[in-house]
């Protein structure tokens, strides 16, 4: 099998190693030309076989609309479009109705790994039609974790699924993370406690909060006990606030998701207005001493 990569960042160039060493050919284009296989998206398609497949490997929103759109200009009816980002799941059924209107197919697929991907194998989570689902199944194969045929992958349901169980995915991800921080904070105050690694580390086996980020946990207090190096800034890139919208748009109680996400907003406010107001507050009604800034 022969498919062109779009996307060549921290993932989608793992993904091509990975799909390479297991017998898949690629053709990989990017606008950084120190790893672009092809100069331009025309070289790329016309280097693939025809069915065409091409996976897209960009970010959500602008950059996927801007490269779904020239595919559509340039491939033909029969070919197939894989959105392998972590693009919105309603972005994906506008995406496939204008391709469809040209004949091409389309796929959305849910990819989980990170960097770590090329060496352990990335979950994912399809949605689309069963038989392109089918078609891009070797392809699947070589991106799942090796002798795990059953597991680590899912075809979810119609065009958006595999997205949307992404997002699903990374919501719980946020939650997941932000319990095990707030349980590092607790330790770190606590003068009791005079192991805080290997606290943690002493949970890897045999404990019912066993995981893989556990495990990443761990690896980072190695390399730096205090997060000496390590700003208190978290970012989020889009699914954790898509997956607390559709908790609301369902009247689905998501506290745990929701909590997470919010924590991430208040990482980014050194000086919050609304706590400044809450102080202003407590002093107006109780006469509370009020911290001045730089004090």
């Amino acid at each position: 099998m022969h498919i062109g990569l779009i996307g060549l960042g921290k993932m989608g160039f793992n993904m091509r190693a990975r799909l390479r060493e297991r017998g898949v050919e690629v053709t990989g284009c990017d606008r950084n030309p120190e790893v672009s296989d092809a100069a331009s998206v025309d070289e790329m398609v016309a280097a693939l076989p025809t069915p065409r497949i091409v996976w897209i490997m960009v970010p959500a929103g602008g950059p996927t609309d801007s490269v779904v759109s020239e595919l559509g200009g340039k491939l033909r009816p029969g070919d197939l479009v894989i959105d392998g980002g972590n693009t919105r799941f309603s972005d994906d059924i506008r995406h496939a109705a204008e391709l469809a209107d040209r004949g091409i197919r389309f796929v959305d697929c849910g990819v989980s790994g990170g960097v770590w991907g090329l060496r352990n194998g990335y979950g994912l989570m399809a949605g689309g039609s069963s038989e392109d689902v089918e078609e891009i199944l070797p392809i699947i194969d070589a991106l799942r974790p090796d002798g795990e045929r059953a597991r680590s992958f899912v075809h979810v349901g119609d065009v958006g699924a595999g997205h949307y169980a992404k997002m699903v995915h990374n919501g719980i991800e946020y939650g997941i993370m932000q319990s095990y921080a707030e349980g590092y904070e607790l330790l770190a105050a606590k003068d009791i406690i005079k192991d805080v690694p290997g606290t943690f580390a002493a949970w890897q086996e045999g404990t019912v909060i066993r995981s893989w980020l556990l495990d990443l946990l761990v690896e980072a207090l190695r390399a730096d006990p205090e997060l000496a190096d390590v700003a208190g800034y978290v970012e989020d890139s889009g699914e954790g606030r898509w997956t607390v919208e559709e908790a609301i748009s369902s009247a689905v109680p998501a506290p745990a998701i929701t909590a997470a996400v919010f924590a991430r907003f208040a990482s980014r406010q050194v000086d919050a207005p609304a706590m400044k107001m809450v102080a202003a507050l407590r002093s107006q009604f109780g006469g509370h001493a009020v911290k001045r800034p730089g004090a």
